[in-house]
Formats: structure tokens, sequence, C-alpha cells
């Protein structure tokens, strides 16, 4: 037992007590366009990305797509785009996913007082790997570790869509998945709504061209919130949620990530 409690001494807090302030270390997270100009007819970023996230006159970077490689930033020649260390990048919205000069710090969640009302005490989600590559699956996965546990919100994974408030959608949307996340949906009771968790979801990414693809769900149930990402970081996913649901966290002296 004292051997044990050596350890557990040793290895210190592992838990993130603020999730609201933490900062991860190295971080690739919300892309900062600068105000100084672009080299006259240029168009290197756009021409690099390899899922046509930006747009040009003005520059405008969509979140949805893009996959945070920094390609851009190494193809522009002016250094108009760079890479903050801000997880706070999920929106309510597709609109609200796209960065535009200036926007350093934004807050793109608007608070559902529908689903605060029901789900603001409890929330069961229900995960669906719609063809991924397993990315954004590890990542789901890491919500319930010690490191972030979600469990201290009263959000929690259920293994079946009978006990499903939300539905966690993630890859790009299959044909060979379009089924199962109708069968998952169906299941859960009402009320409930959907979460688009990573590029591929939101737009399908790399794929997005792809044959192999059928995205008429999520044409026809908008989801609640967007979580982008390649793949999306935990605090971006459960600050997000937190957004939606309006939920408040205490910010003690620590903010470490």
């Amino acid at each position: 037992m004292f051997d044990a409690l050596k350890v557990r001494k040793s290895q210190g807090r592992q838990y993130i007590v603020d999730l609201r302030r933490a900062v991860p270390d190295g971080f690739r997270g919300l892309p900062v366009i600068a105000e100084r100009p672009c080299q006259t007819d240029c168009r290197a970023c756009a021409d690099v990305c390899p899922t046509g996230a930006l747009s040009l006159d003005p520059v405008r970077l969509d979140l949805g797509r893009c996959i945070f490689c920094s390609e851009c930033v190494d193809a522009c020649p002016s250094g108009k785009i760079s890479f903050s260390s801000n997880t706070h990048m999920a929106s309510s919205t597709l609109d609200g996913l796209v960065v535009r000069q200036g926007d350093a710090e934004r807050s793109a969640v608007d608070v559902s007082a529908a689903l605060k009302r029901v789900f603001g005490r409890s929330l069961k989600l229900r995960s669906v790997s719609a063809g991924g590559c397993n990315g954004c699956e590890l990542e789901l996965n890491a919500m319930s570790n010690v490191n972030f546990d979600f469990g201290r919100f009263g959000i929690d994974w259920v293994a079946s869509p009978r006990h499903a408030d939300g539905l966690v959608l993630s890859g790009p949307l299959t044909r060979n998945m379009a089924e199962a996340i109708e069968l998952a949906y169906e299941g859960m009771p009402a009320p409930k709504f959907v979460i688009a968790f990573g590029a591929c979801t939101i737009s399908g990414g790399p794929y997005a061209q792809s044959s192999a693809l059928d995205r008429r769900f999520i044409e026809r149930f908008v989801p609640s919130l967007y979580v982008p990402g390649c793949p999306p970081h935990p605090l971006t996913f459960i600050n997000g949620i937190l957004d939606l649901l309006g939920l408040l966290l205490p910010t003690p002296n620590d903010s470490s990530g």
C-alpha cells in the first residue's frame, strides 16, 4: 500500500483542473488571419490547401474543411496565416466555423436553452464511426480518461442508442455506414440531437468528392454542434459541449493542459 501511495505522489495531479483555460503544449489550434495585406495576385495558400478550406478576397478559412496541415502557413510569402494554440473552435452553425481576418478570439457556440433544460445535469452520448480513420475515435475515447474526465460534468458514453441523448458522428459518412447511422439515430429516444466531430464528418474532409460517401443523413438532421479538427482535440469537444449547454466552470489557479 505504501509503495502504491509513493507512486501516486510521484505522478502528481494528472487531471486538468480548469478545462476552460487549459492550453495544450504544441497544439495547432484556431487559425489566425493577420491584418497585413497579401502580396498582389498571390494565391499560394489557396492553391496548396488540400481540402479547399481557404477563400480569397478577403482571406477566409473554413474550419469545417481545414485539416490543420499548415501547408498554407508554409506557402504564404507574407505570413498572413498562422495557427494559435486556442482550442475553442466549436460552433453551433456552419457559418460560425469560418475564420476571418482579426478573429483571434471567438465564441461561435450559441447556448441552447432547450438542451440545457433537458441535458444540463446529465448527458449520455453514443459514438458512431462512419468510415473514419480512427484518429477521431481515439480522441473521443480520451474524453473519459483521467486527464479530461468529462464524466465530472455528468457526461458519459453509452453502448446502446436506447440510452443515448446525443449522437456523435465521426468519419466522412460512407455508404456502407449509412444504414447503421440511421438505425442508431432511430433507436435513440426523443429529445435527441447530433454532433459532427471532425473535418470528415462536417464537410467530407479530404474525401468530400468520393463516390463512396452518403451524406444525406447529416443534411436531413442538422447537427447542433460542429467540432472542427483532424482530429479535434478533446478540449475542443468538451468546451463546445459545455458552451452548448451553457455550463460554466470554476477557474482555480491551475491552467495546465
